[in-house]
């Protein structure tokens, strides 16, 4: 019986897939391991470029572009093995890092866990965060308002609310979605990753369950390379790393994201209070502008039409009905 299932959602990033395998491939000492790729329709030659390179590989076809949470769903749905890894398409393993995970993990009562992501440069990554009481972090990214808010954290001495470089093993609240070792035992307790989600969020509010079942952790002593963004980049027509930009459609669907883990997990008055600042940003943006040269007006403008957005999707995500939150 295998002893780990590696599980990779592809959407139009074969070249990725077939590099990230072949890195696992070279460096896992797991035996035995299965590895699945899951698509989620990407309308290209894709299943015949991996797995023509892969033959011996399951391979899923979603039939949609069902996102993150859903195809990883079905991929744990097929799985073989007792502990599955989420992995991105576009991670490099280094230096044995799942193997080592793994051995650490199995001996260990943490119920899920991840490594130290790097770029390319092999400078750290935020692979661990905590969660902050109402999904405050989420105000950070925030033009202006955000700066100010980092600034009172900073004199009031409020506890970051991640880990920025973890070079042993550290307790957490959730783990980048990029990179996340499960219990199965943990799986049956907390359920599935919930399917309202396309994309963003979803890891943490599966998190925030998974942690009933148990503790969570980085081991910082393992590596693994994360290029950050390639495939949602493509997906969206976006640019730039990380979660900070809220002027394109990428910002939309990160917003989208975020508000409704606030609402499942934070609950309705969180969820208004949020809101609140995210609205009041627009005249606050405006006014500064003139002031400052880091931002434009074209990116108040898209800010401003993505906030039209997400005001729109408030009713639904208050009711707490099921709902694909999918903007693309």
């Amino acid at each position: 019986m295998e002893q780990l299932s590696i599980i990779i959602v592809n959407y139009r990033t074969p070249q990725l897939v077939i590099d990230c395998i072949r890195s696992i491939d070279q460096q896992n000492a797991i035996s035995p391991y299965e590895i699945i790729v899951v698509d989620n329709d990407s309308k290209d030659a894709s299943e015949a470029i991996i797995l023509g390179e892969f033959p011996g590989l399951k391979f899923i076809q979603m039939g949609y572009n069902s996102g993150f949470a859903r195809a990883n769903n079905e991929g744990i749905r097929r799985s073989q093995a007792p502990i599955v890894l989420l992995l991105n398409s576009d991670t490099i393993e280094k230096d044995g890092a799942i193997y080592n995970c793994y051995q650490q993990f199995i001996a260990s009562h943490y119920v899920a866990c991840g490594v130290q992501l790097l770029n390319t440069d092999g400078s750290p990554q935020i692979s661990g965060n905590f969660a902050m009481k109402g999904g405050l972090n989420y105000l950070l990214p925030l033009p202006f308002i955000g700066n100010l808010l980092k600034t009172l954290a900073t004199v009031i001495k409020i506890k970051k609310p991640n880990i920025p470089n973890a070079t042993d093993t550290v307790e957490v609240d959730w783990i980048n979605g990029a990179y996340l070792m499960v219990k199965k035992k943990a799986i049956d307790t907390a359920g599935l990753l919930d399917e309202d989600f396309f994309l963003y969020a979803e890891e943490a509010e599966w998190c925030n369950r998974l942690k009933k079942a148990g503790e969570l952790c980085i081991f910082g002593n393992c590596n693994v390379v994360h290029l950050q963004g390639e495939s949602s980049n493509e997906t969206f027509a976006s640019t730039g790393k990380g979660y900070s930009n809220l002027f394109d459609q990428k910002g939309l669907q990160i917003m989208l994201s975020n508000f409704v883990r606030i609402r499942k997990q934070f609950g309705i008055g969180w969820f208004l209070f949020d809101l609140f600042f995210y609205i009041i940003t627009i005249p606050v943006f405006l006014l500064c502008l003139p002031f400052d040269n880091k931002y434009t007006y074209k990116q108040w403008q898209a800010y401003t039409k993505n906030i039209v957005g997400l005001i729109k999707y408030t009713r639904k995500i208050i009711s707490g009905k099921p709902y694909f939150y999918k903007v693309l």
